[in-house]
């Protein structure tokens, strides 16, 4: 039977053993942090010339530890799947290749279900990776590569769960992930390929991609008269006004120009009203780029443009908001 929760725990009490708990393993981290030696340069060596893909395998907590840092490979640029290591006896050891690298979780070293792998590996030359808290099991020994965690204490109030070591061997996975995709070079663009969806891919997304461009861009000349710009301002809905000779951009015209001319300002030309030297944005750009920039000048809205100063385009602060990067 299950105990039931004490109703005499105190909000202070409970607050306290939260960070009791974080405190813990936070120094397990540090623990783990100032003993890595080569073997881990080592695995990261291997994960690297693996030609094939990276396949991970436990049980238990580990096969949940195990599902993350998969995902985690495969999302940085190293092809990676999880294998249930049950699963792995009874047919799916197929999908495991000569050219592909296991990495096998295991606190003990000794799960029962771990054992089929373990000789696939060893029978098929698969290069072997372990993380396991006793270097002297079957796993760390039959190893190519035993990266060995560190002997603290599970954090659970009885010494028995899965707290502390689950922690460490996350951690000790997406320290190899980063090591890796370091090594590959691996860029924002490159990320954008594995993230194309939610606010992620968003972010990656180019201000060619997001622009308005063509006709309805609200582009006026130097000359031309205000009376005719406030039309083009609120006939496009943009709020803004471009302002250019045969496309070079040479300023911009914003309510924030309008405001400040207010003075006798139909009886002025545009290129009396605008900012010059605006900011400006590349259409390769990222989008999330140009949000920094008006974010941080206060601004809502970038002219586009090329190397040649010609104008390509306009972006908006709202553009980006309702394509969800920000």
């Amino acid at each position: 039977m299950i105990p039931q929760a004490k109703p005499s725990a105190t909000q202070g009490k409970t607050i306290a053993d939260g960070k009791t708990v974080l405190c813990a393993e936070a120094d397990a981290l540090r623990t783990m942090a100032d003993a890595l030696d080569t073997r881990f340069a080592d695995a990261v060596l291997t994960i690297l010339e693996t030609k094939g893909r990276l396949v991970v395998a436990g049980i238990g907590k580990s096969g949940h530890v195990g599902r993350k840092i998969a995902a985690t490979f495969a999302s940085t640029g190293t092809p990676s799947y999880f294998v249930h290591a049950a699963e792995a006896s009874h047919g799916d050891m197929g999908m495991i290749v000569g050219d592909d690298a296991c990495l096998l979780l295991s606190k003990s070293g000794e799960t029962t279900e771990l054992s089929d792998l373990i000789s696939y590996t060893r029978r098929f030359g698969i290069q072997l990776i372990s993380i396991t808290g006793n270097a002297d099991s079957t796993l760390a020994q039959k190893s190519d590569v035993a990266l060995i965690l560190p002997d603290v204490p599970e954090v659970c109030a009885i010494g028995l769960a899965p707290t502390t070591s689950t922690t460490l061997s996350l951690a000790l996975g997406d320290a190899l992930a980063v090591a890796v995709m370091k090594q590959r070079g691996f860029e924002p663009e490159s990320f954008h390929l594995f993230h194309p969806g939610g606010k992620l891919g968003a972010q990656f997304q180019r201000v060619g991609e997001l622009m308005y461009k063509g006709d309805g861009l609200p582009l006026v000349t130097e000359d031309e008269p205000m009376s005719s710009v406030l039309m083009r301002m609120t006939g496009t809905g943009y709020g803004v006004a471009i302002v250019a000779r045969d496309r070079i951009l040479s300023g911009i015209i914003t309510d924030g120009d309008l405001r400040r001319n207010m003075d006798g300002l139909m009886a002025r030309r545009a290129g009396d009203v605008a900012t010059r030297n605006p900011k400006t944005i590349a259409p390769d750009a990222l989008v999330s780029e140009a949000v920094r920039i008006m974010d941080g000048n206060k601004i809502t809205a970038l002219c586009v443009v090329d190397e040649a100063q010609r104008v390509q385009g306009m972006i908006r602060l709202h553009d980006c908001l309702r394509a969800g990067v920000i």
